[in-house]
């Protein structure tokens, strides 16, 4: 029997009867053709050509702890909350699973609730920015590009700026990077030790130098609650812009600097592609808000970055279960070329 999803009054449904339930057609009221099933580490996300279903899994790791219905359900509230800041028009609500007497599952049945799905409008995959990058049409799609980028930048200036403790944030990035740099010198990743260890030298010295650029940055107010996790994948062009999928999860990663996370969508943006677009968002962000972070911080966060991506990626073998470990060592390799200055030839 695998994991189960508890319900009120103690009822029990097993994860593997709720999957294959939410495979169905004839589960959803807009009867679809097919039900397109995707699964991520922390969630099965159902799609239907007009909507989007997402089931939590009941998982626990480091500090999420998705175990029982109820912490589910509130952790789905918060995710339509947070994401309705940059995509109101994608997050419908929350929905429940229920089980009747009978033994049936239904979507807000009238059963007992065993569960609970974020709904979403399904979004057209053509005009998502990683495959308009991917797929060599940015160029083309430059004025999409940057009204989205204007709708991300007017988020920010309208942002409530956020107290943050200088040298307690120093450290937590210090930290990071000592943690990236353990994880990725592991002998079992086979990545370039020396290249990695250079990266975190250079990183460790810039925050020990330039405390006071951090420090202007938290007075002047540039830390706010952001989104998190911004990546070319998440942001919807057309028809009207729309940022989706924030790390609902974890506040303390959604606050942080502007240029942090356009820094890490710039690196993603060239790692698809076009390192074009990454100007572009930053760009816009400069004209909107008037705030110019100096180069080297943005360098320094693109490097923090690369280094974080580059270890989640390794750490894809460590799971037995994943089939062709190579590619997630290609993508490590990958994210620590896009920040190595090449060699002297």
């Amino acid at each position: 029997m695998g994991r189960s999803l508890s319900g009120g009054d103690d009822v029990t449904v097993s994860l593997e009867s709720t999957v294959a339930f939410l495979r169905r057609a004839d589960a959803y009221s807009e009867a679809p053709g097919e039900v397109v099933a995707i699964q991520t580490h922390m969630s099965w996300v159902f799609l239907t050509g007009a909507h989007a279903y997402k089931l939590k899994k009941p998982i626990q790791f480091n500090s999420v702890d998705f175990r029982t219905a109820d912490a589910r359900r509130r952790n789905c509230e918060e995710e339509v909350r947070l994401n309705r800041r940059l995509a109101s028009a994608v997050y419908l609500g929350v929905v429940a699973l229920t089980l009747d007497p009978g033994g049936r599952l239904a979507l807000d049945g009238a059963g007992t609730p065993v569960d609970w799905l974020v709904k979403m409008r399904q979004l057209p995959a053509e005009h998502m920015l990683d495959a308009v990058i991917t797929g060599g049409r940015a160029g083309d799609e430059e004025s999409p590009i940057r009204e989205a980028a204007h709708y991300l930048a007017r988020f920010y200036a309208a942002a409530k700026p956020e107290p943050v403790d200088g040298p307690a944030h120093r450290r937590r990035l210090a930290d990071g990077v000592r943690c990236d740099l353990r994880e990725l010198c592991r002998t079992t990743y086979g990545l370039p030790a020396r290249t990695v260890h250079a990266l975190a030298r250079a990183e460790l010295a810039f925050l020990d130098a330039n405390a006071p650029v951090f420090e202007q940055r938290l007075q002047q107010g540039r830390c706010v609650e952001g989104h998190g996790d911004l990546r070319p994948e998440h942001i919807c062009l057309r028809p009207a812009p729309a940022i989706i999928d924030c790390l609902e999860f974890a506040r303390d990663l959604r606050v942080l600097d502007p240029a942090d996370e356009l820094a890490f969508l710039a690196l993603e943006c060239e790692r698809l592609g076009d390192a074009r677009v990454g100007t572009w968002f930053l760009d816009v962000y400069s004209q909107v808000t008037g705030d110019r972070p100096q180069a080297s911080l943005v360098h320094f966060y693109r490097v923090y970055r690369a280094l974080r991506r580059a270890r989640i990626a390794a750490a894809h073998l460590d799971d037995p279960s994943v089939a062709h470990p190579e590619v997630f060592i290609a993508k490590a390799k990958r994210y620590l070329d896009l920040v190595t200055p090449p060699a002297d030839p």
